[in-house]
């Protein structure tokens, strides 16, 4: 596969008003976007739009807005929506393209352009390659003619029909009346959404992270810093806390005492209940090469098993279709449910573990911990620039470790596709032994 000048492993991202996210790509990206899939026949085309709570969305969507019109395209704009929210009126409403301005659980000086196909699934490689090339083209190619140029609406019940849908994925003869809930929005896109859907299903809810100002996006909140939902789990004595990331695809959760249950273990309770109730495809769960090594030996003794893929979403997502699976994620909290969506949903997966809480009538606190993880320490190495990874010191070092580790547990090493940080996770029975392990690697990569 070529190598992409825009596109990383979601999306388009960077720092807003540094190259790539800046103004003027945004008005490339609508343009060549909005040829790639404006078809050749003569009915109107569509694109929806929607954001997260960053300051520098209010330079990106008009520039997206600006290109996509100018070749043709009708724009509707959501304002602050969830990402799935997007996939999902992506296809309810028949566009052609849904775009999602978000850089996900990043700092708010960071930003992001994700985009989807009218089925409401995240773009291949090869449509991302092609948009990349379009985007190089001169500003005056395919242009449409004055006549021709695409209006602009904004669509102002995006935000109750994504309620809405929410709602529908719980189990109707179940309600949340009588839980005490602590739902952490991060200041991001799900700020009004779900605290709405958790009370309409019946719960007492207390909100946090929903005082979005452009720039407290993730800030000391959300699934990155749980610490501020779990205090607040044991000072309201909730039965359960709910921490979303800024575009809420993904979610942790706490115990009714303050303790955090992750993506694996959101993952283990899940394909546990499906399994029980006869509703797990495919005979197991996707989850890629971060997932703790103790989901995989939890699955293979009910006898399911896990189909592990590269990192990101998309490839949880692209091996979930191909093997018709309708359960998988990663340990970071995204959680993809494709009996309901076809990107991760934190505030659906939520509703699935009450779901879970309230049919086995057992606390939070006795779910939270289906397995014991096997130690697992993750560790990030800044880099400036170069390759690391190719450096024959580091490769080295990651062959030595696999040589202690010894076929008794595992190691990954990797760039990351967002940030300028080397990923080094080692995995095994013995910690001291992992420690090891990731120190050496993590030396070698810093003498580079």
């Amino acid at each position: 596969m070529s190598k992409r000048a825009y596109f990383g492993t979601d999306g388009i991202r960077g720092q807003a008003n540094k190259h790539p996210m800046t103004a003027e790509v945004a008005l490339r990206v609508g343009l060549a976007a909005g040829k790639l899939f404006r078809s050749q026949d003569d009915r109107r085309h569509l694109v929806v739009i929607g954001k997260d709570t960053r300051l520098s969305g209010y330079m990106i969507e008009p520039a997206l807005v600006a290109g996509f019109a100018s070749v043709g395209m009708d724009v509707r704009l959501f304002g602050p929506l969830p990402t799935p929210a997007v996939a999902m009126m992506t296809r309810s409403m028949r566009a052609d393209l849904g775009v999602m301005i978000s850089a996900s659980h990043n700092d708010y000086a960071d930003n992001g352009i994700k985009l989807f196909g009218p089925d409401g699934y995240k773009l291949s490689d090869e449509q991302e390659l092609k948009i990349e090339a379009l985007m190089d083209e001169g500003l005056q190619e395919g242009l449409a003619p004055p006549r021709g140029l695409g209006r602009v609406m904004r669509i102002d019940d995006a935000q109750a029909r994504y309620v809405e849908i929410v709602k529908a994925t719980f189990p109707r003869h179940l309600s949340l009346s009588g839980l005490r809930i602590v739902i952490d929005c991060a200041h991001g896109a799900a700020y009004k959404v779900a605290p709405t859907a958790l009370y309409e299903l019946g719960a007492e809810v207390f909100p946090i992270g929903v005082a979005p100002n452009g720039t407290n996006i993730n800030a000391e909140c959300g699934s990155t810093h749980p610490d501020a939902m779990a205090r607040l789990v044991r000072e309201y004595r909730a039965d359960i806390g709910i921490a979303l990331d800024g575009d809420a695809d993904r979610l942790v959760i706490c115990d009714e005492k303050g303790l955090v249950v992750d993506g694996d273990q959101i993952m283990a309770i899940i394909a546990a209940a499906y399994a029980k109730a006869g509703t797990l495809k495919a005979g197991g769960v996707v989850a890629t090469v971060m997932s703790n090594l103790g989901l995989e030996r939890f699955l293979s003794d009910k006898g399911l098993t896990l189909e592990r893929t590269s990192v990101g979403d998309r490839h949880v997502m692209a091996r979930m279709r191909e093997g018709g699976f309708n359960l998988g994620g990663e340990q970071s909290g995204h959680v993809i449910l494709s009996d309901f969506s076809t990107t991760g949903d934190g505030l659906i997966a939520a509703l699935q573990v009450l779901a879970v809480m309230i049919e086995s009538g057992k606390p939070m606190s006795a779910l939270g911990r289906q397995f014991e993880p096997a130690p697992q320490i993750l560790e990030n190495v800044r880099f400036a620039g170069g390759k690391p990874l190719d450096a024959k010191t580091v490769k080295e070092a990651i062959a030595d470790g696999e040589a202690q580790l010894n076929g008794s547990g595992r190691i990954v090493v990797r760039a990351s596709g967002t940030e300028p940080l080397i990923r080094i996770m080692a995995e095994g029975d013995d910690q001291a032994m992992v420690q090891r392990v990731v120190s050496a690697i993590v030396s070698a990569v810093k003498a580079v």
